[in-house]
């Protein structure tokens, strides 16, 4: 008997998990249409969001009664006040932000730095500003957990950083110290990974099974596969290093290193240079490149575009997506002249693989990697909610 109950009490605690899913993911919606995409039938998931309600994890609210006939049901949608925190330590900024239930962001910094930050800058840092959110911008919400998008190489097991070079960090444990001052549950994971799962799913590639995602910061080039709907890890959690590989650049006078690497050739730092610009976020480098930047400039982001392109054109060959979206500065680049690059990129590849691809810039900006690092944190929550 106690063995029967435990397996029903594991049914309800899965469906849960998936009515909070679907309005997390797929924002409002009705209890009728929940029914219908859940197979559920209607007392059995009206059941389940009055636990959800009295959860404080999803509200209810009545329907426009001017746009139906008959008696629609409640909708139902996620709580603005349970949120996950977002944060996205670089080079040059530590990004920090405050992300709802439904991927709404309510709160959002952006620290800049006189040096690299060491593991000890980034805990003091988020752990100062999430304290004084939790006073003012966030009172009253339920803080769930922590995510960390690092620009480098992070092992999925444990979320050990062994890697990120431009930070400096080599086998460091970021998450214990954040969650002993936090005091919340912390996920730590590569950036470009998880803005390629926030692209997928609230931005530009939420219609697209199969993605190629790439993103262009302070700190190099990194990305994120995501093929039949599935994020593609690696066996240790490091596929989607697009920055170390090496370019075909046909026009050696394109070439600015010898033997480089593609973050080497394709550089945020080198087109903050070119415009002049000694430090600021993507808004800012955007506006600069935007104005009259000059000559030099204008030559720097010629020449990235075509770099930029023989090596999507090389990604759309090998893994066949419908979608590959830019972000970071990779936005900015093909933001230029849209046309001509996306034109470029299926010049450089098969006929037949070039047919149906799509080419975006990142729809949710800035706040991509740190939506990303908040999905990581919500998992938790959204695998069994009564947890």
């Amino acid at each position: 008997m106690r063995e029967r109950a435990t397996a029903v009490e594991g049914v309800r605690r899965t469906n849960l998990g998936e009515v909070l899913r679907l309005v997390h993911h797929e924002g409002p919606r009705s209890r009728s249409l929940i029914t219908a995409e859940t197979g559920l039938n209607r007392s059995t998931v009206a059941d389940l969001v009055t636990a959800l309600v009295d959860r404080g994890l999803v509200e209810e609210q009545e329907p426009d009664q001017t746009k139906r006939v008959g008696r629609p049901s409640p909708v139902v949608t996620a709580s603005a006040d349970v949120v996950a925190i977002g944060v996205n330590p670089e080079v040059d900024a530590i990004e920090i932000g405050a992300v709802s239930l439904g991927g709404g962001l309510r709160a959002r910094a952006r620290i800049e730095l006189s040096g690299v930050p060491s593991i000890a800058d980034v805990v003091d840092t988020v752990s100062r500003t999430v304290g004084q959110w939790r006073e003012d911008e966030l009172s009253g919400c339920r803080v769930v957990g922590l995510g960390v998008a690092v620009p480098g190489l992070v092992r999925t097991s444990d979320g050990l950083v062994r890697l990120a070079p431009h930070l400096g960090w080599r086998d460091e444990d970021l998450a214990t110290p954040l969650a002993d001052a936090l005091g919340l549950a912390v996920t730590v994971g590569n950036d470009a990974s998880l803005g390629a799962r926030a692209e997928h799913l609230f931005g530009a590639a939420r219609e697209h099974a199969d993605v190629v995602y790439l993103n262009g910061g302070a700190s190099g080039i990194g990305g994120g596969v995501i093929l039949d709907g599935t994020l593609i890890r690696g066996a240790g959690g490091y596929a989607g290093e697009w920055g170390q590989t090496r370019p075909g650049i046909a026009n050696e006078a394109h070439r600015r290193t010898h033997d480089g690497v593609l973050e080497d050739e394709v550089n945020r730092a080198r087109l903050m240079a070119a415009a002049t610009l000694v430090s600021g976020d993507d808004a800012a480098l955007a506006a600069a490149l935007a104005g009259d930047p000059g000559p030099t400039a204008d030559e720097e982001v010629i020449r990235q575009r075509r770099v930029l392109a023989a090596t999507i054109g090389n990604a759309a060959n090998v893994l066949n997506p419908s979608m590959i979206v830019l972000g970071g500065f990779l936005s900015i680049l093909r933001d230029r002249d849209p046309e001509e690059f996306d034109a470029d990129v299926r010049a450089r590849s098969l006929a037949v693989v070039a047919e149906d691809l799509q080419i975006a810039s990142a729809a949710l900006g800035q706040d991509r990697l740190l939506i990303g690092a908040a999905e990581a944190a919500f998992a938790r929550l959204l695998a069994d909610p009564l947890g």
